[in-house]
């Protein structure tokens, strides 16, 4: 009886054993349903992929194998994440500091690689990957000072390359470009900036082998006429880049033919000293579906020169920044450029209220307008600017001087289209913010240098643009925390923001902008109110934080360090000369292993020891900027030691210089200086 009773008891707890676990909910979709839940979580915030790849085993594999973009920061460490992520086809070391032959990425799957700021490999690497890589379609070799022909050989067998780059390769010539020309004649787009050692010979040959081609920028090499016009007749050239080419003079440019190609799209010819207003007018002909010039530094700009750019039909963006404009140039350049878009005027000089007010009559669908340092011009221009384009997206108009308050107000009430303006250094005041606050779809305003403004004026932008991402209010003495406040809390999704030397805001402002989680760039040099407080909010709240400048930041100490090194793994650029940092501070701050720049002149708590130790900790540091002292207290094996992993010093030889001068008297400064 018993033993029936015992039966039934054990009988009664097994029905009542809870179900057999279930697999997470994850892990019942199908693997394209799971790439969709990962891009959403990407475009989200980048961060929480490791997260989601550790809710499950199947989370795991879908983003082990979903991920196609990889940026490594450790050379030796990119064999583990290949065999991570099997299937990455776009590769990103320009993050690591020194990348050798022996870690020279393979993997048939890869078809972009970035090696642009890496430094370390050479011919040996690239035959390696040419081996490993067959399908490699992108390859960016920029800055590769030390790579010449037989690097370019190996390249020449990646005969499935459509775009390389091979800028400031300065040891490259002829040869070595020939090879590429013969080995990957598929190529469509080529840079071959800063290669000296190009002439006409390796150019005509690339002209004659590469005829796919579609983009070439070929700065500041030394073609002449006599490779010039093959370049001109490439059948598909859509965008051709000559800047500081002193061998394109008015003869070459007459050179040119009706048989030059009509596929170019946009020429930058911007520096190029031997050009003239002449060989302007002789070229616009052979150019007739240009939709982008680029003539900055170049000539004068006269009324014919002005008058032949009409043969342009489809032009929609002209640059003529640092141009010098005769007499009724811009006038003509009104009349005959009717189409287009985007106008750059920028430190131009003979640019006056008549003729700019009249241009701008004329180009009523203009978007874009750049009149930076344009000392010239005042109320006049900008009501004809505002009245006849109203359409405008874009603004720049730094330090033009004599543009009074009033007729600022009138940007905003005409122009609210704005995405991006740039007053810097003028006389904008609250009343001139208040009527700005109409244009809600800014995301740019750059506002430094205006010592009108104060919180009364942040606080009408901080209400109405929410759309904003970077903002500039640096020096602008007149706004505290109160300001700031309005801004942050009205623009969540800022991503830039400079307060420089805006000496009444203390760690109130720090606190609220830890609340814009998009935040990557914070200056806030010269801001002594602020301590390691409020640099500890920023550090937990804006995560993707990338540049921090701190300089003259005295109470900022090494609490503020230890923040940064526990929550801002993004950090890669740091300036905290001047502020109240330690050996400790130091030291845990070199724990970011991607950390690649750092300023640490006249940091009174450093020691030789400690800076010695930090220095060896921080794998990933690609520049240093040290005092000059410093260079003769630290073991040079020591020294090499850090160069060799690819890292540069920069010594500075600047007085201790404490004070910060007020904003009125700094600028004071500057206008004496500019006058002189």
């Amino acid at each position: 009886m018993a033993a029936a009773a015992a039966h039934c008891h054990n009988k009664r707890r097994r029905l009542s054993l809870p179900p057999t676990t279930t697999a997470p909910p994850l892990d019942s979709l199908a693997d394209e349903l799971l790439f969709l839940v990962l891009d959403c979580v990407a475009a989200a915030d980048p961060r929480a992929l490791k997260s989601f790849a550790l809710a499950s085993r199947a989370c795991h594999a879908a983003e082990s194998h979903h991920r196609r973009l990889l940026r490594s920061l450790r050379a030796h460490l990119l064999p583990a994440a290949l065999a991570r992520y099997p299937s990455t086809s776009r590769l990103d070391l320009s993050l690591c500091a020194r990348v050798p032959d022996a870690a020279v990425p393979s993997g048939s799957s890869i078809r972009a690689l970035d090696l642009s700021r890496s430094r370390g490999f050479g011919t040996a690497g690239l035959a390696a990957l040419a081996g490993a890589c067959p399908d490699l379609a992108d390859l960016d070799l920029s800055n590769g000072v030390h790579l010449g022909d037989a690097a370019a050989a190996e390249v020449a067998r990646m005969r499935s390359l459509r775009r390389l780059s091979l800028s400031r390769c300065k040891p490259l010539t002829d040869m070595g470009l020939g090879c590429v020309a013969i080995g990957c004649p598929d190529l469509r787009e080529l840079s071959l900036k800063w290669c000296l050692g190009v002439t006409d010979m390796g150019l005509h040959l690339l002209a004659l082998k590469c005829r796919k081609l579609t983009t070439l920028d070929i700065s500041y090499t030394m073609i002449t006429k006599e490779s010039f016009l093959a370049i001109m007749k490439l059948p598909n050239l859509q965008v051709l880049t000559l800047v500081g080419c002193i061998g394109i003079d008015d003869d070459a440019l007459g050179s040119l033919d009706k048989e030059c190609s009509k596929s170019l799209q946009v020429l930058d010819m911007s520096h190029c000293q031997n050009v003239t207003d002449v060989g302007v007018s002789s070229m616009v002909k052979s150019i007739p579906n240009l939709l982008e010039l680029n003539l900055s530094y170049c000539c004068p700009v006269t009324p014919s020169m002005g008058r032949s750019l009409q043969k342009i039909t489809k032009l929609r963006t002209l640059k003529l920044e640092g141009c010098k404009f005769m007499a009724d140039g811009l006038k003509a350049i009104g009349s005959s450029c009717v189409s287009i878009r985007e106008l750059s005027l920028s430190k131009c000089s003979g640019v006056a209220d008549t003729e700019l007010s009249f241009a701008v009559s004329k180009l009523k669908n203009l978007l874009k307008l750049d009149i930076t340092c344009c000392r010239n011009i005042t109320d006049v221009s900008v009501a004809a600017i505002t009245s006849s384009c109203t359409s405008l997206i874009s603004l720049r108009m730094e330090s033009c001087s004599h543009v009074s308050s009033g007729a600022l107000q009138l940007i905003g009430k005409h122009c609210p289209h704005l995405e991006e303006l740039d007053l810097t250094d003028s006389d904008l005041d609250d009343a001139g913010l208040k009527a700005l606050a109409r244009c809600s779809n800014l995301s740019s305003l750059k506002i430094g240098i205006c010592l009108r403004i104060s919180d009364e004026g942040l606080t009408h932008i901080g209400k109405s643009c929410p759309k904003l991402r970077d903002i500039d209010l640096y020096r602008c003495g007149g706004i505290s925390d109160d300001g700031v406040i309005q801004i942050a809390q009205g623009s969540p999704m800022l991503e830039s923001m400079n307060l420089s030397y805006c000496t009444e805001i203390t760690d109130r402002s720090l606190m609220s902008i830890s609340k814009c989680t998009k935040l990557n760039t914070l200056e806030i040099r010269g801001c002594p109110r602020v301590s390691s407080a409020g640099l500890s909010e920023i550090a937990m709240g804006c995560r993707l934080l990338s540049k921090l400048d701190i300089k003259k930041c005295f109470e900022i100490n090494d609490v503020g360090m230890l923040y940064l090194s526990q929550f801002s793994h993004c950090l890669r650029q740091i300036n905290l000369s001047y502020c109240s940092v330690t050996d400790i501070g130091l030291l845990s701050l070199s724990s970011i292993c991607g950390l690649q720049n750092m300023t640490i002149v006249h940091l009174a708590g450093i020691t030789p020891n400690g800076l010695t130790a930090a220095l060896m900790v921080c794998g990933g540091l690609t520049k240093v900027k040290l005092h000059e002292a410093f260079k003769s207290m630290m073991p040079p094996h020591m020294l090499k030691n850090v160069e060799a992993r690819g890292c540069m010093f920069q010594w500075i030889n600047k007085p201790f210089k404490v004070e910060v001068e007020p904003c009125d008297v700094w600028k004071q400064q500057s206008q004496d200086v500019l006058v002189r």
